[in-house]
């Protein structure tokens, strides 16, 4: 399995991270991935949606810098880019998993 591309810390823009959370679903996987606070291989959270639709919305976050998905042999495993996203936009993920579903 190939490594996938991610944005460097420096190459996250605000609208796109905005713009992945603004989905209902996504927030669901992101706000999933802060409770586990580790990564999680790609169907391990629960989701009433397909497969291409679960790799559709992983890509849209992968590619926006909220999250890392990394192959492990035959899986993915997804992990929330806390880090980096509360360094350069300091409150906003905690604001967003605070804020009533």
């Amino acid at each position: 399995m190939t490594e996938l591309p991610h944005p460097d810390r420096d190459e996250i823009r605000i609208a796109a991270v905005l713009h992945a959370l603004a989905d209902p679903m996504r927030l669901h996987m992101v706000r999933e991935l802060a409770k586990l606070g580790e990564g999680v291989a790609c169907g391990t959270i629960e989701l009433p949606i397909g497969k291409s639709t679960r790799t559709h919305h992983l890509r849209i976050l992968r590619e926006a810098g909220v999250t890392w998905t990394v192959p492990a042999g035959t899986s993915r495993i997804t992990s929330l880019r806390r880090d980096d996203l509360d360094a350069l936009f300091p409150g906003l993920l905690t604001g967003i998993l605070a804020a009533r579903k």
